[in-house]
């Protein structure tokens, strides 16, 4: 592995770290399509700070940028608070203006100049490394390296000073406002390093990778953990394994690193989409027939209860007709309560045990009362076996 690889996992997986941070507040504040408003609205102000700078390295052009950034969501959100349209409307309002603005500026200025509209779009990490930083005839390594990275370091100080207030106004934004943090000020704050660390990271990995290491780890975190410093963690250790990963396989099929990098957040995202312990597609399948299930029994036992002295009413063959449910439905539901002791039965004959009449009172009180008491918890206590 030369110094080139490395440098480019280097700078990959800070971008990692730089975008999950800002991302998983995106994320929780339900703001993520906000990120590719961002990353395509900055487009003017990078041209404007190079107007201004003629000079494509100029930290202008990140300053300038991020007034860009802020602009989009100020102008995004005074016409969703108009309420004529959705937030995701305003979106496709705003940054389409303000990319086709900043388009037409490099269209008609800069045609001679090396900031055309690929350039500004399109990173590419395969050409980070030859981008150097020198300090007289001392390399001091690749320019996104100590961009991204000083980014990263404001971007932790700031977490790290500010971290409860962004955490109680993301949660509660009543309660940040009564213990006097301004939602308002923690809003843009977060808006401003978002656009900052998109900038910062445009030239190296492009518009699109950057849309994914801000939003897919973590959306993925996200299904996984409801604790908001493992959301962070996690949402980091997915961005670099991305990058990682992701980079060897382009280097092994010889193709767009980028692309790969994002490849890899997706199917990350998909595994833990399908798979995840309790918001995972089949933990929910899961979850929601275990419940149908258990209403099943519960009616059953109703049923049960309610026709004690009718033994024709409790007799096995009858409770397809009775209850008007299919055969495998009905046999799930016997099996569920004998499995956790709430009937016998006794010459086709179901009848509720002791244990069987004080889960179905006690449900019947729940459902009439409508108690602040948990039916989960209820459940549990009395089931052994759960669907």
């Amino acid at each position: 592995m030369n110094s080139a690889q490395i440098e480019i996992q280097l700078i990959a997986s800070l971008v990692a770290i730089a975008c999950a941070i800002p991302g998983t507040f995106l994320v929780l504040r339900k703001m993520a399509l906000i990120t590719d408003a961002i990353s395509h609205s900055i487009l003017p102000g990078i041209v404007i700070g190079f107007f201004i700078t003629q000079d494509l390295s100029s930290p202008l052009l990140i300053i300038f940028a991020a007034i860009s950034g802020v602009l989009t969501v100020v102008l995004v959100e005074f016409i969703q608070k108009t309420g004529l349209v959705k937030e995701d409307t305003a979106i496709g309002l705003v940054f389409p203006a303000l990319f086709s603005i900043g388009v037409i500026l490099i269209g008609q200025n800069a045609n001679d100049i090396h900031l055309d509209i690929d350039v500004v779009l399109l990173g590419e990490l395969a050409f980070a490394p030859f981008d150097r930083l020198l300090w007289g005839t001392t390399d001091l390594g690749p320019k996104s390296l100590w961009i991204i990275g000083s980014i990263l370091i404001i971007t932790l100080t700031l977490l790290l000073t500010f971290y409860k207030e962004l955490k109680l106004s993301t949660f509660d934004i009543g309660l940040s406002a009564a213990l006097g943090f301004s939602p308002a000020v923690m809003h843009y704050g977060l808006m401003t390093v978002a656009s900052i660390t998109t900038v910062g990271a445009f030239d190296a990995v492009g518009a699109i990778l950057v849309i994914a290491l801000m939003i897919t780890p973590s959306a993925s975190a996200y299904l996984l953990t409801k604790d908001l410093k493992k959301m962070l963690v996690l949402s980091i250790i997915f961005g670099v394994a991305s990058a990682i990963i992701g980079y060897w396989i382009a280097h092994g099929l010889d193709t767009s690193i980028s692309g790969s990098m994002t490849s890899v957040l997706g199917v990350i995202f998909f595994i833990i989409y399908l798979f995840a312990p309790e918001k995972g597609y089949f933990s929910v399948r899961y979850r929601r027939k275990q419940q149908r299930l258990e209403v099943s029994l519960l009616t059953f036992l109703v049923h049960l209860q309610n026709h004690e002295d009718d033994e024709t009413e409790r007799h096995v063959q009858h409770l397809n007709e009775h209850i008007n449910w299919q055969q495998v439905r009905s046999k799930s539901v016997l099996e569920l309560a004998l499995k956790n002791n709430m009937i016998v039965i006794h010459n086709d004959s179901i009848t509720l045990t002791k244990k069987g009449k004080s889960f179905t009172k006690k449900a019947i009180d729940y459902i009439v009362t409508d108690k602040d008491a948990k039916i989960e918890a209820m459940k549990d206590r009395f089931f052994l076996f759960r669907g």
